[in-house]
């Protein structure tokens, strides 16, 4: 009896999904569950075959194929056709993934099942599940971890169509009752655990009239929105004075708000590449090697830079400006109080 040419479509068209998925294939159970002999499940894994050269060879790069397991008894796919993720680069994104601390528990596991099941072969998916099994078991989210992604989404949609939002946010400094903000959206950035919302705070001076209450955005962290209203009304953002994330990100640390101010110190050891790391708008501008001195000047957003700064003890000594110095000092006489 003849087969039908949709039957075989299809079939074909079930095996490569299975393939897909990390599955072996065994000929014998393949015909087993089509009612065909081992024969035509060979053809089938041919015509994959082909498929997939022919689409590496139209691409002009390297892809997926299918090969035979001796060990598992059939065929899997093996390869990437430079359009998916490598195993490695999965395994990476879930370790991030998991060093973030910034979703629910619940969250994090349908992330990685769907990150994990993107790995072929089977035994790969196998290797990468249990490489993270364990940070897994024991993750610990933040208190203020995400479950719902629906307010990022939200306010990405507002940042793409420039339009105004009413936010009703926590302050981390009051009794948890929300402050109303209207704002002018402009970025989602991620930084130490938290998803963070960038936003020119308006206040209202005439009918339909907006103007920005600070030369400079405003941060609010995500998950201390309470409520997001979207408002009637657009916002037009001058191409020339355009919010630059990477810019923005440059310059901020800790993620607090401020203006744009010059910090100039003293770095005292014998490499400090992890600063210029940590700032990549800082530069070195004078270098004592002997004396394991280097003077470095950086450009930031706000007094969140002071907190870094003490981090470093006396590896660091701030020279200007006489703000930020002065602070500094502060602190410290603070700092030397609670060991009296």
């Amino acid at each position: 009896m003849t087969e039908e040419k949709g039957d075989k479509i299809r079939r074909v068209l079930e095996i490569y999904d299975r393939l897909l998925n990390g599955r072996i294939i065994n000929k014998t159970e393949e015909a087993g569950r089509y009612g065909v002999n081992e024969r035509s499940i060979q053809r089938d894994i041919d015509d994959i075959r082909i498929f997939l050269s022919d689409f590496s060879a139209m691409k002009g790069d390297s892809a997926k194929t299918v090969e035979y397991s001796r060990t598992d008894k059939g065929f899997y796919l093996t390869g990437n056709d430079g359009n998916v993720m490598t195993n490695s680069e999965i395994l990476a994104l879930c370790k991030i993934l998991l060093e973030s601390r910034a979703f629910s528990a619940k969250r994090v596991k349908g992330i990685l099942d769907k990150l994990i099941l993107g790995c072929a072969p089977r035994a790969n998916m196998e290797l990468v599940g249990e490489l993270v099994s364990n940070e897994e078991f024991h993750y610990n989210q933040v208190s203020g971890a995400l479950d719902s992604l629906d307010t990022l989404w939200e306010l990405a949609a507002c940042i793409k169509e420039q339009q105004m939002v009413d936010i009703y946010y926590i302050r981390s400094s009051d009794d948890n009752s929300p402050i109303k903000r209207t704002i002018e959206p402009v970025s989602i950035m991620f930084s130490e655990y938290y998803f963070y919302l960038q936003g020119y705070i308006v206040d209202k001076t005439g009918e339909d009239i907006f103007e920005h209450k600070y030369d400079y955005p405003a941060i609010f962290r995500v998950d201390r929105i309470t409520d997001l209203i979207k408002k009637n009304k657009k916002y037009k953002m001058v191409y020339a004075n355009r919010f630059e994330e990477g810019e923005f990100r440059k310059r901020v640390q800790f993620m607090t708000p401020g203006k744009l101010t010059k910090v100039k110190f003293i770095f005292y050891g014998h490499n400090c590449s992890f600063i210029l790391d940590r700032m990549p708008t800082a530069r070195v501008i004078e270098c004592n090697k002997e004396k394991t001195e280097y003077t470095i000047e950086t450009e930031v957003y706000g007094k969140g830079i002071i907190m870094w700064l003490l981090s470093q003890g006396s590896k660091i000594k701030v020279i200007s400006p006489t703000e930020i110095v002065d602070e500094m000092k502060t602190e410290i006489k603070k700092m030397q109080k609670l060991y009296k």
